[in-house]
């Protein structure tokens, strides 16, 4: 057995390694919590870049969450199958997804399917395929409030781009789009000043549209690090958009103590060598754990191991210094917390169900594919 509050199993023998654990308990209570910080499920519309599965997405609906936020066309199907309403395709169309959208669309007409655009050139190709729909298809642009990703500046231009969703045949404007994930200060204090600077400044462009007799019916908003500031935010169509929340993460956790999350989605890992004093070897390599981090960037912690130092990661195996290397014997299982769970997550095709301590159901990570049918 495994105990390690808020984290208990009790057969991990029984469990092959490297596996995803996900503890559903603990994503009920996030996705109550993400209610309770929103002020309630209108003001959320949560990415699933992070869980792209079904059995979540079913879990938001039974509590009133029927607006959603995704990056691919893959994670738009999984979204629309599961049986969610609304889904906002948070990325540019260019190559043959635009196509793809307006199929998706066509396939699944008891969605509403909205999508962004940030130039000119995303939005005459998405209004030149959107002709084989049988309605306009609501489009926001992408405003670019700092992070320099994606999205046009709030100024002249994007207004212009606004106006002509107005005039474009196949599309409607349909609000704003704001994402700020350059707002990573872990004083809640200097976040908290930088994510309302963004409100102004989306605040004055809203408006400017509206005077000029654009409809601006929503502002999908931020992601996780500013949520419960956005939260707070009391503007008319304010749409809140996180994604790690629901399965949250060790970076989070450590670096964002004021979120009230937990991380849900864990990793069972053993130790498979032990190749000399102080040293253990994990099954947790590239291909389990994401490596995006640079080193000697965490990639994962491990609550049995708080002081290990990571010296190595390849493909299949994690490297460890640790002091008592005898407490572990080759074999021991070991639970440890994804540094960033969002692409751990798309590594792994299914999740082992934990509940009451035991494996209880198997969750398919239905969208990790970047094609399903369409």
């Amino acid at each position: 057995m495994i105990e390690s509050p808020p984290y208990r199993l009790i057969d991990p023998d029984s469990i092959p390694s490297p596996s995803l654990l996900v503890f559903r308990d603990l994503v009920a209570a996030n996705l109550d919590a993400m209610i309770r910080l929103a002020g309630g499920v209108d003001r959320l519309r949560p990415h699933a870049k992070t869980h792209k599965s079904a059995d979540v997405v079913r879990m938001a609906l039974a509590r009133g969450i029927v607006k959603h936020k995704c990056a691919t066309i893959a994670e738009a199907e999984m979204l629309a199958e599961a049986g969610a309403a609304d889904v906002l395709v948070a990325y540019p169309m260019v190559g043959p997804n635009a196509e793809r959208f307006v199929a998706l669309s066509a396939a699944f007409p008891a969605t509403t399917f909205r999508a962004v655009v940030d130039a000119p050139e995303h939005a005459k190709a998405l209004s030149a395929a959107a002709a084989k729909l049988d309605r306009p298809v609501p489009t926001l642009i992408d405003l670019d409030v700092g992070m320099g990703r994606t999205g046009i500046a709030p100024g002249d231009a994007a207004a212009s781009l606004y106006a002509e969703l107005d005039r474009l045949p196949g599309l409607v404007p349909d609000g704003l789009h704001a994402y700020d994930g350059h707002l990573t200060a872990a004083d809640l204090g200097e976040r908290t000043a930088a994510a309302r600077a963004v409100q102004e400044t989306v605040s004055a462009f809203r408006d400017r549209l509206a005077a000029a007799g654009l409809p601006v019916p929503r502002i999908v908003m931020g992601g996780t690090p500013t949520f419960p500031i956005h939260g707070s935010f009391d503007a008319p169509g304010v749409e809140c958009s996180p994604g790690t929340v629901v399965y949250h993460d060790y970076n989070y956790r450590t670096r964002y103590p004021d979120l009230p999350f937990t991380p849900a989605a864990l990793l069972l890992t053993r130790v498979v060598s032990r190749p000399r004093a102080g040293r253990l070897c994990l099954d947790l390599g590239h291909k389990a754990v994401a490596a995006d981090t640079p080193p000697p960037g965490l990639r994962a912690w491990l609550p049995a191991l708080p002081d290990a130092k990571v010296v190595g990661h390849s493909e299949e195996h994690l490297v460890l210094d640790v002091d008592d290397v005898g407490r572990f014997p080759i074999g021991t299982p070991l639970l440890a917390i994804p540094a960033h769970v969002c692409p751990t997550v798309a590594l792994h095709r299914r999740a082992l169900v934990v509940e009451n301590g035991r494996v209880v159901d198997e969750w398919e990570t239905t969208a990790r594919d970047r094609r399903l049918k369409f």
